[in-house]
């Protein structure tokens, strides 16, 4: 839920990430991995995408609270209410974050975040498609004591805004700021998987609400990143799928019904008693700890780079035009874009389905521009770009057939 100020951000979000990958080159620091960061930015699309989806129905209720129940009226027009509004926003961000990591169906939601093994600026774009059907209750107290609803989407967005730098290993220690202020140092230890790590520094802006309610930890040693059973997928929908999945399946195999409520509220790592009760984060090595990745040749990278760069030109106008659309071809596109996600994403795994989907896709694509009142050059020109592309493609397409994961340190 924003006014569009994350849409309007998004060319300095990838303008930051640029000069992020350019500053680890110059420091010859390994943080970006093509792959990795594709996956980031398709999860972060799926995010937005659904978003434009839900967050009509999902503001419905503060305003309808605002409106109609209220206790208080905050004047918009008072600094103070701005800064009140600002506390509580991230007052509740808080519990919002912290729930989403002990409570297994918030988890399910934002699991997508911790996915990457790597950290840096990429990582704060990757976010669950669900998780503001999630979040959004935690938010309704503030329209009950009358903080107006633009002051809160205007607040909110910054909170959101705020927490993209701190996706970082280029920034180390701040000072005396550590001490008020979610840093990257705090952050990197929020998506380190090491035991110790795990379900700290939940913090949005302030990172003194850790410090008030106990999940305070500083940064000691480099954190290993991710999740504690990896995903190894570069599939955005599993991302968003691969744990409500595991979910479905311990409540398949669970006898007690009670025992499958509970499977929803309960931390992650609780299991019943019949499927072997209570399982702790293991123990990580950093140096025995191997990154998923999969082997790709150049030509088969360079041709995912390129089609993504197309996708998120895609996006960013769908994203602007998406109000203007009626709803049936607003869906198509939504459909449209996620099929590519998927299958560009399955060119990076080397799924034997891959190519015949992208081949699909492509002429697909073709067909649909050439089917639009189009100028005869415009059609001529985006057939003459997908005859290249399937070219292109099936040049490079042995890199394609089959999986091949490759460990790399």
């Amino acid at each position: 839920m924003d006014l569009g100020y994350i849409h309007l951000a998004i060319p300095v979000f990838f303008l930051l990430i640029g000069v992020e990958l350019l500053l680890a080159r110059w420091l010859e620091r390994d943080l970006h991995r093509l792959s990795d960061s594709i996956n980031d930015l398709s999860c972060g699309i799926l995010q937005q995408m659904a978003d434009v989806f839900l967050k009509t129905a999902l503001f419905a209720g503060y305003l309808w609270l605002y409106g109609s129940h209220r206790l208080l009226t905050v004047p918009s027009a008072s600094a103070g209410a701005w800064v009140l509004c600002f506390l509580g926003v991230d007052f509740f961000y808080y519990w919002f974050h912290r729930c989403s990591h002990e409570v297994n169906a918030g988890w399910a939601a934002h699991v997508v975040h911790h996915q990457s093994e790597e950290m840096n600026l990429s990582v704060a774009l990757r976010q669950g498609a669900f998780q503001q059907a999630f979040s959004w209750v935690f938010y309704l107290p503030l329209a009950v004591l009358g903080f107006p609803p633009l002051m809160f989407l205007a607040v909110s967005s910054f909170n959101t805004l705020y927490q993209f730098w701190i996706h970082t290993r280029l920034i180390g220690r701040l000072g005396p700021l550590e001490w008020v202020l979610n840093t990257p140092s705090h952050h990197r230890v929020h998506h380190g998987r090491n035991p110790k790590y795990i379900d700290r520094n939940h913090g949005g802006t302030l990172i003194v609400w850790d410090r008030l309610f106990g999940t305070f930890q500083a940064e000691e040693e480099e954190p290993v990143y991710g999740i504690t059973t990896p995903l190894r997928s570069w599939n955005p929908i599993w991302a968003n799928l691969h744990y409500w999945v595991d979910l479905l399946d311990e409540a398949r195999r669970t006898r007690r019904w009670t025992d499958r409520l509970r499977l929803l509220v309960k931390p992650p790592g609780w299991h019943p008693a019949e499927l072997g009760g209570v399982v702790s984060p293991p123990a990580v090595d950093p140096r025995t700890y191997a990154k998923y990745d999969v082997g790709l040749a150049r030509g088969m990278r360079a041709y995912v780079l390129v089609h993504f760069v197309f996708l998120n030109l895609a996006t960013t106008v769908f994203l602007f035009r998406s109000a203007t659309l009626l709803s049936p071809w607003r869906a198509v596109a939504a459909v449209a874009l996620v099929v590519s996600l998927v299958s560009l994403g399955g060119l990076l795994d080397r799924r034997p389905w891959a190519v015949p989907l992208e081949t699909a896709r492509v002429l697909g694509a073709a067909l649909a521009a050439a089917l639009a009142p189009l100028p005869l050059v415009g059609a001529a020109l985006v057939l003459v770009l997908a005859a290249g592309s399937v070219l292109w493609l099936l040049r490079v397409r042995a890199d394609g057939r089959a999986p091949a994961p490759l460990p790399v340190s």
